[in-house]
């Protein structure tokens, strides 16, 4: 009940949403039973037409229960009746079932409008809920920390942002159907068959709530599957995922057969899984039908022994009219456990939303942070440690000065720590030990945006998005002007190449740029820092993946970049950092060597040792 109240909350302003759908739908009701009253003077003036004396005399006796007006069904249904048999009298009985049968069409066309009606305000309801979730879950995995993506399936977390919001939205939907429009159908028939017969209602009313409990048994089962079947759903868009991203891998390893086996296994489980939820789904129907049926007959027998005995105190016609209205009990009961079923559905999904709505968030801002509004003098890593699970250290006790201007490389083996390193400072992660601070505060006193502003990342892998160059370069920055992207451009030796794009600056890139060669989209990811022009610069084996012509392109943007900036590179290519000011050597998480490349040299360390791996001297 409290997820369903979270989903309903997603409404919000039901004051948009319920008076109307509710009035609406009330009006339907008494448009529908209106129908099925005019159904009995139908069948009167057919198989039962009375004759004239006899219709004076129910005039006068009608005239006199209508010369008062009240608002009651007693009163409504003689006031018709009058109706109908002054125009019988004086027209004849063709004129008069003409009159019903007008009568018939405008209650069924109001019927259906005020139905429409009320089904568009569920439609807008439906897409108000859809934006607010999906704009509530793409803010929080926008906002969460690193680490939980560490946790998590990316195919999955994309099931639940999709089909995951289209259960919830049918499912919070179909819940103001079993809320308001089915009850009041249910009602409306059930007071007009109480009018008919009372003895036959109480019987109705009965036996109606052992149809529920059946229904309810088989929704309890649904939301079992509901969950098995969501959960490899997700399983199943990660493997979509993994394929796209990872085609070239895929052929040049002559994969395909292993990856369409993985797949088959997860989606033949979806499969069965599916099966089972859909049997039991579909099962709620017939079950209705069956136990309606039932009903209906056990009704029809009762009604038939009171006939019987002389006691059921209603004619044929009237009968006949009472079957047909509790006919239309049983459409509303039917669609509330079709409604329940999908409602089990949207819980299920909303349960594994929530999951992502309430996942705590570990990079926590304190609540009267400061503001770095200027990088002044230095970065001290004091007494670092780090470890991303419990037991399994990944920086051990590391210590650096870094002073505002100079240029730190790391070097060392994969697995040493150096990307860990770095993705400290910016607050991907927060330290496990020690501190890291800036001007003397301890970067966890600092606002996150004032942080993160004060740096510019340039990785290995250039993350750009489908979109054009112009708003990849100014990617995240307000208030540019097109002569600082082109400066930028030029500074980071891209500009001869993205003049000679089909639409130059206006020229889509692809998904992840991928219309682009590395060298190209590395040097817009360098414009792009360029741009940003922050004090502090970290490069992350920038140049390791491009070929020797694109990495001396991108090498000579990358110095213009770094000049008069503080700069953490993390270095493949020894070569690339010959010149910096100081070059931290790790190995298993702690600094192993340190000193310029001179220095390293001499002492013939590690440092020397991969210095001449790489015939550099």
């Amino acid at each position: 009940m409290k997820n369903f109240l979270r989903l309903l909350n997603y409404a919000r302003p039901w004051r948009r949403f319920w008076p109307g759908y509710i009035i609406l739908a009330l009006l339907s009701v008494v448009f529908g039973i209106i129908n099925y009253s005019l159904i009995s003077p139908v069948l009167k003036l057919l198989f039962d037409a009375p004759a004239s004396e006899q219709v004076s005399a129910e005039i006068a006796t009608l005239a006199e229960k209508t010369s008062e007006f009240s608002f009651s069904m007693d009163w409504f249904e003689n006031a018709f009746q009058y109706i109908l048999d002054k125009i019988y009298l004086a027209s004849g009985p063709l004129k008069a079932l003409l009159f019903v049968c007008a009568l018939l069409v405008g209650a069924s066309l109001l019927s259906n409008i005020t139905r429409y009606l009320s089904q568009t305000i569920l439609v807008r309801m439906r897409t108000h809920i859809m934006q607010k979730l999906r704009t509530d879950l793409f803010r929080k995995v926008s906002t969460m920390d690193v680490g939980f993506y560490h946790t998590q399936q990316k195919g999955d977390i994309l099931s639940r942002i999709s089909n995951d919001v289209t259960e919830v939205q049918n499912g919070v939907a179909d819940s103001f159907h079993m809320i308001f429009r089915e009850p009041l159908l249910i009602i409306g028939f059930i007071t007009y068959c109480f009018i008919l017969s009372p003895k036959l209602t109480v019987v109705t009313l009965i036996t109606i709530p052992l149809s529920g409990l059946a229904i309810g048994a088989i929704a309890k089962r649904l939301r079992k599957k509901a969950i098995t079947t969501q959960k490899l759903m997700g399983r199943i868009v990660s493997h979509f995922d993994e394929a796209i991203s990872g085609i070239r891998i895929i052929k040049g390893f002559n994969a395909q057969k292993y990856v369409q086996d993985n797949f088959e296994n997860t989606n033949n489980a979806h499969k069965k899984s599916s099966r089972k939820m859909f049997y039991r789904q579909q099962l709620a129907h017939p079950t209705s039908e069956f136990l309606g049926i039932t009903i209906a007959a056990a009704v029809l027998l009762y009604g038939g022994w009171l006939q019987i005995n002389g006691s059921l105190g209603m004619g044929f016609t009237t009968f006949t009219v009472y079957i047909l209205c509790y006919w239309r009990v049983l459409e509303p009961a039917k669609n509330i456990a079709k409604a329940y079923a999908s409602i089990q559905r949207g819980l299920v999904s909303g349960e594994r939303l929530f999951v992502i709505l309430d996942a705590e968030n570990k990079i926590k801002e304190k609540p009267n942070a400061l503001r770095l509004e200027e990088f002044k003098d230095r970065i001290e890593y004091r007494g670092v440690n780090f470890n991303y699970t419990d037991g399994i250290p990944v920086l051990k006790n590391v210590s650096v000065d870094i002073p505002k201007g100079k240029m730190v490389a790391l070097v060392g083996p994969s697995g040493a720590g150096k990307s860990t390193f770095a993705d400290l400072l910016p607050r991907f992660y927060d330290v496990s030990g020690g501190g890291i601070f800036i001007d003397g505060h301890d970067i966890r006193d600092y606002t996150l945006d004032s942080l993160t502003s004060q740096m510019g990342i340039v990785t290995q892998e250039s993350i750009l998005f489908n979109d054009t160059v112009y708003n990849n370069i100014t990617f995240g920055m307000e208030n540019v002007s097109r002569e600082q992207v082109v400066e930028a451009a030029r500074i980071a030796n891209a500009l001869e190449f993205i003049e000679q794009l089909p639409q130059g600056f206006q020229t889509n890139i692809g998904d992840r740029g991928e219309n682009l060669s590395g060298g190209q989209r590395q040097r817009i990811a360098i414009a792009r820092a360029v741009l940003k022009n922050p004090p502090i610069l970290i490069l992350d084996e920038a140049t390791s993946a491009l070929d020797t012509e694109s990495e001396r392109l991108v090498q000579d943007a990358l110095y213009k970049l770094m000049k008069n900036r503080t700069s953490i590179v993390i270095a493949h290519r020894l070569s690339t950092i010959r010149y910096a000011d100081d070059i931290i050597v790790m190995k298993d998480g702690q600094i192993v060597e340190e000193g310029n490349h001179d220095q390293l040299i001499k002492n013939n360390g590690i440092y020397a040792g991969l210095c001449a791996m790489q015939e550099f001297s």
